[in-house]
């Protein structure tokens, strides 16, 4: 079969043309993703709290089954009630509560259903009341960020991105999502950290202990398989930028308070 032959007036695309297409078709595909991902992320703020809530309901009754109501879980719950107080009326209509767990993972969670859980483990390994504030205000701020459906979100817009571009990837996508919603993205654990942070001065009018417990942690990451260490981003890039914040904003340095007597676990 012999070539096509092209007249004067049609002359076979130049690799230049092709090249302006292929970047013409490209910038399609960025825009339209960056598109979508701007109204996934903006659509979250305005889903009602109640949804949230609701979402809750299939969660918190797994951990409330693990959780024993002790004078531990109550003062745990007495210590996030203050900080509640420094908090900004939009966050209203919510119903914070600390579900306490006997077991010897160091970890804390916030979960659906305005729930923190926090660990025994957690609890034997921090030193100050300021530090534990420190992790309830960062659990609370991923309350006030919307991260539960923004990682519900997230994974929506992989899997709507990829069933557009890639309407056969099957299982691939499926990790995709998977992995997605595995943690929080690194951006949002660090505005929880930042929200930790802002209770921290307005409840004590110092931030001591703001980054003692990401201090011990830094020790303990390099072969130890810490829940914590496993879920959050890592500790010396936290202290650094805690502490960049800290210089930034003037807050001061002072003694911190010790944990009440109900807090005082054996490691």
């Amino acid at each position: 079969m012999s070539e096509p032959e092209f007249s004067s007036r049609n002359p076979p695309p130049s690799d230049r043309q092709l090249l302006i297409l292929l970047a013409i078709f490209g910038g399609f595909i960025i825009a339209t993703i960056a598109a979508l991902w701007f109204l996934f992320e903006q659509l979250v703020w305005f889903i009602p709290i109640q949804f949230e809530q609701q979402i809750g309901r299939l969660v918190v009754p797994v951990f409330e089954q693990q959780a024993k109501p002790s004078p531990t879980q109550t003062t745990l719950n007495q210590l996030v009630d203050r900080l509640e107080t420094h908090l900004d009326s939009t966050l209203e209509n919510r119903d914070y509560q600390v579900l306490y767990i006997p077991q010897p993972t160091i970890n804390a969670l916030a979960i659906p259903g305005d729930r923190i859980i926090i660990f025994q483990g957690l609890l034997g390994f921090v030193e100050s009341e300021n530090e534990l504030m420190m992790i309830l205000g960062h659990e609370l701020g991923h309350f006030a960020h919307r991260d539960h459906l923004r990682g519900i979100s997230r994974g929506l817009f992989f899997q709507t991105v990829l069933s557009i571009f890639l309407p056969n990837i099957g299982s691939l996508e499926s990790l995709a999502v998977a992995l997605s919603n595995a943690q929080f993205s690194q951006s949002q654990e660090r505005q929880a950290d930042e929200f930790g942070l802002t209770l921290l001065q307005e409840n004590y009018g110092h931030v001591a202990g703001a980054t003692d417990f990401f201090e011990r942690l830094k020790a303990e990451e390099k072969g130890n398989k810490i829940a914590f260490l496993q879920t959050h981003p890592p500790s010396q890039e936290r202290i650094k930028r805690l502490q960049q914040l800290t210089k930034k904003r003037g807050y001061q340095l002072q003694t911190p308070s010790p944990l009440p007597a109900s807090l005082n676990l054996p490691n």
